[in-house]
């Protein structure tokens, strides 16, 4: 029973001393085979469709008028970095929705010739909540000859749903390009964008 005891102590005190440099738990994010069908069903919804709706009309907003953006989704644009994101906790969405469009971003992204390179989960205890980050990072297929510039398409992609007390909060989109002479320069993001909405 003493080690019982011991276990669930040790657990708590790790847990409160946590972070997202040290998560309390973390390992690889993978979809079970109801979560698969679930999503499959899920694709082709009207939530779904409201979701993609939403980011299409919203970055339109953003190209011809960037302050009258709905405030539930931001746009970034750098000269390395460019995305958005979802601020879910300002939007009428399930969780199961936000979950769902994390695996749609992915699914859009690898149909561009990316590569997944890891899809994980870290959650940490912060000060009022505990936080959950599932992420999915992709790298693009790259080839190239001697003596070219390498083919580094819009560069990496990274999608993160940030979860507080398992609901969701934010979704992040971005891709971030290398500014090296080794690579060719970044294909422009529009084009990006402009695949994730067909």
């Amino acid at each position: 029973m003493t080690n019982v005891w011991d276990y669930f102590k040790n657990f708590f005190r790790e847990a409160e001393q946590s972070s997202a440099s040290n998560p309390i738990l973390k390992g690889m994010l993978e979809r079970s085979a109801e979560e698969q069908r679930a999503y499959a069903d899920w694709v082709g919804t009207l939530s779904c469709r409201r979701l993609m709706s939403l980011l299409a009309e919203q970055y339109a907003m953003h190209q011809s008028n960037p302050a009258g953006v709905d405030p539930a989704l931001t746009f970034l644009r750098t000269p390395s970095t460019n995305g958005f994101a979802f601020h879910f906790d300002r939007l009428d969405f399930k969780k199961n929705d936000a979950h769902h469009l994390l695996d749609l971003l992915k699914e859009k992204t690898l149909g561009l010739n990316y590569r997944p390179t890891q899809s994980d989960t870290r959650t940490w205890s912060e000060k009022d909540w505990v936080q959950t980050v599932e992420r999915h990072y992709l790298k693009p297929r790259q080839t190239w000859a001697e003596g070219q510039k390498i083919n580094q398409q819009f560069g990496n992609v990274s999608i993160e749903l940030t979860l507080r007390n398992d609901q969701p909060r934010l979704l992040t989109f971005r891709a971030t390009s290398y500014a090296d002479r080794l690579y060719a320069e970044a294909s422009d993001f529009h084009e990006l964008m402009q695949s994730i909405l067909a």
